[in-house]
């Protein structure tokens, strides 16, 4: 049974499913569920045998996006959404995650929703999925990481686009801009996205954090300084198990059987 009171949180082998669990009020975050979102995160992060998150929403909704009658006074207040202790579902502080998510969103994506697909490292959306990061048409402006990653991985013109408009697109925007990779039939969608997420989780987890880490380096920090760090995670990689399983599976015509180690 779950801990958690608007999540659902499930690990099948490598792959760690968080469903967004309020379906009667379209999955929208109150405080509690954006702390319970962290404490997910925070769990998978710790959970060895966990390799992948797929993150995705129960009901017709992926999120209605912030419970602003809740969460507005909050941040007015100064109180911090998410402890220090947890990691950030936002990616926007430490702690960290280290691992790979895989995001999957239906319906209604607004505000936050948008910016967890953004946080994300492979997003998909369903084809009736409708998105906006509506901020300005409430009078303030997104704290979630939008304002950095949409104009950065969509384009400028693109970012703004939707950012200082607050307008609705739709999956074959998302799709256009480059926000999703792959927009599927609603039916569909889940289990398309967990055959990405388990195709993720059968590779060697060692080399998925080092590709993850060396591509964020080089995002956040310039080609020089992932550059830089390229022979010592190869040479650490090649010291593993995990490395001599990959050869001997290549010798051998077999499927690699990773452990992490």
């Amino acid at each position: 049974m779950s801990p958690y009171s608007f999540l659902t949180a499930e690990r099948e082998g490598g792959v760690m499913s968080v469903g967004l669990h309020r379906p009667d009020k379209r999955n929208a975050f109150s405080v509690q569920m954006l702390r319970e979102l962290a404490e997910a995160y925070t769990e998978f992060e710790h959970d060895r045998e966990a390799r992948v998150l797929l993150l995705f929403a129960h009901g017709q909704h992926f999120t209605g996006g912030l419970d602003l009658a809740e969460v507005g006074p909050a941040v007015a207040g100064g109180e911090p959404l998410i402890p220090d202790a947890l990691v950030d579902p936002l990616d926007l502080r430490p702690p960290r995650r280290t691992k790979p998510v895989v995001c999957a969103a239906q319906g209604w994506c607004l505000t936050i929703g948008v910016e967890l697909l953004l946080a994300s490292d492979i997003r998909l959306c369903g084809s009736d999925a409708r998105l906006a990061q509506m901020e300005v048409k409430r009078g303030i402006m997104p704290f979630g990481g939008a304002t950095l990653r949409l104009p950065r991985l969509c384009g400028w013109g693109n970012g703004m686009r939707w950012l200082l408009s607050g307008g609705t697109f739709d999956a074959a925007e998302a799709l256009r801009i480059g926000l999703v990779q792959e927009v599927v039939e609603p039916a569909r969608l889940l289990d398309r996205a967990r055959e990405i997420a388990a195709e993720v989780a059968a590779q060697a987890p060692l080399a998925v954090q080092a590709c993850l880490r060396s591509a964020r380096l080089a995002q956040e920090q310039g080609d020089r300084a992932a550059v830089a760090e390229f022979e010592k995670e190869v040479r650490a990689l090649m010291a593993t198990e995990d490395a001599a399983e990959g050869l001997m599976s290549f010798i051998e015509r077999r499927a690699a059987r990773f452990t992490g180690r």
